[in-house]
């Protein structure tokens, strides 16, 4: 059977709390009990000590003194009705010779105390015991001894002899664990019910999130679990599911998104190579116009090349780490010089004038220096492919602080303002850059945002009067 986390809690609360009462009842019980025999005892010695204070008066102001007079029981049967003992006195042998009303005097007078009982009761002046007294009490009585002492030369006349019934004191005590047990009860019966509300709410989001996370198992990227404000571990747990299932729906959303994107881009170029392919072999495109289309069929499989040696450029990148990026250092100032030497090519095909403001000494800056050089081929070659022809194209380095910045600046169209949050997006391409080149793919800056972000580097761009300029970060070494 399954037991939720709130029924665990609920009991493992309810045990605890419940073992504390009982430790604490029992040290209670005990020590009430206690209490409650000391306070007897208390009033026994004191009631012993006026019966003998009178016994010792009236022996010595007395001619002839004997236990049996009217007066001395009289007096003992006083004594009983005030405190709530049984007295009996015995003479020096233990045989019992008078007691108050309470007892029946034709049964006890007569009889004998255990000689045991009367030792212990020499030596000891308040002594006590559960005792029956050797059968004079049909039942166990508490007990207290003391020996009657006259004032001339201390000498010992008998024993005086209180006893209480136990149950009197039981009754006492009973009345004191009566309203501990009803405390008891009450108490435990409210921290069952607060036990078990709160434990229930603790548990009430731990479930939402199990059931989210059983819906996101079926595909439903969009659930979270309600926020109701808590500041303690369990809000603190919701915002983290929270987060984790919007990092979760937006990479779904990336994934679908780029799978999306990859099948338009190779559904294209396929469609055209398969079409030209099939119109060659089968005749339908005249023979002298072959060698056009086929120049086609090449720029189109080269374009699925550079398609895939992109992706798994990407994956490269994403899968290398910050660290294994930043132990690493190089000189930016030649990954830009031998960039431009690259393009020289193209850049001689649009004639296009490129100034470069660099430091003659090197600057060392932190990461990967293919990643890197990648980044500023990227930047330089989108900057040749959309100047206009005869125009410029220019590029800085300098140092601020810890950091190195990079800028590479053309001349042509600008890009439009409601598409420069897009242009780092997966196969992002504005409307002029579809129309004036077809050989991109759409992932260079896709790229180039991606590695700068494992170096865990800027990159910015501004776009106004023909003048776009793209400038990103890299730490310089030793920082």
């Amino acid at each position: 059977m399954r037991k939720s986390i709130y029924i665990r809690n609920f009991f493992t609360t309810a045990s605890i709390v419940l073992l504390s009462f009982l430790i604490l009842g029992g040290m209670f019980f005990y020590a009430s009990y206690v209490l409650v025999i000391s306070e007897k005892q208390k009033a026994m010695s004191s009631t012993a000590d006026d019966v003998v204070s009178y016994v010792r008066y009236i022996s010595m102001t007395s001619y002839q003194f004997k236990f049996d007079n009217d007066a001395l029981k009289k007096t003992l049967t006083a004594f009983s009705s005030m405190s709530g003992f049984d007295i009996l006195i015995t003479d020096r042998s233990g045989t019992i010779v008078t007691c108050s009303d309470e007892l029946d005097a034709n049964k006890q007078l007569g009889k004998t105390v255990p000689s045991d009982i009367l030792s212990k009761t020499k030596t000891s002046y308040y002594y006590g015991k559960d005792t029956d007294l050797g059968g004079v009490y049909k039942e166990i009585r508490y007990v207290m001894s003391v020996p009657l002492i006259t004032g001339v030369g201390s000498y010992n006349i008998g024993y005086l002899f209180l006893s209480s019934d136990s149950n009197s004191m039981v009754q006492i005590w009973r009345q004191f664990a009566g309203i501990f047990l009803l405390l008891s009860a009450i108490v435990l019966a409210l921290t069952f019910v607060i036990s078990y509300i709160t434990t229930k709410k603790q548990a009430e989001p731990i479930n939402e999130m199990a059931l989210a996370a059983r819906r996101f198992a079926r595909g439903e990227y969009n659930i979270r679990v309600e926020n109701t404000g808590r500041i303690d571990e369990i809000g603190q747990l919701t915002d983290a599911f929270n987060t984790m299932a919007a990092s979760i729906e937006s990479s779904e959303n990336n994934r679908r998104e780029f799978i999306a994107n990859v099948s338009h881009e190779l559904k294209t170029p396929m469609t055209v190579i398969s079409g030209f392919s099939d119109g060659i072999l089968d005749g339908t495109i005249p023979h002298e116009t072959e060698q056009k289309y086929l120049e086609i069929i090449s720029s189109e499989t080269k374009r699925l090349s550079r398609l895939v040696r992109n992706m798994l450029d990407m994956s490269r990148i994403q899968s290398t780490s910050t660290e294994t990026l930043l132990c690493k250092s190089f000189d930016i100032s030649e990954v830009i010089r031998l960039s431009l030497l690259s393009l020289g090519g193209k850049i001689d095909a649009k004639t296009l004038d490129v100034g470069t403001e660099l430091p003659e000494e090197a600057i060392m800056t932190r990461g990967d220096k293919d990643s890197i050089t990648q980044v500023v081929y990227n930047l330089i070659d989108n900057a040749i492919k959309f100047a206009h022809s005869g125009s410029w194209v220019r590029l800085s380095l300098w140092k601020q602080g810890h950091k190195a910045f990079v800028s590479v600046e053309n001349e042509g169209e600008a890009i439009p303002p409601n598409e420069i949050p897009f242009i780092f997006d997966r196969f992002h391409k504005a409307d002029h850059s579809r129309s004036e080149n077809r050989e991109g793919v759409g992932l260079g800056l896709y790229i180039v945002k991606t590695i700068l972000d494992n170096h865990n580097e800027d990159i910015n761009v501004t776009s106004s009067g023909g003048i776009t300029k793209f400038t990103f970060t890299l730490t310089l070494a030793g920082h």
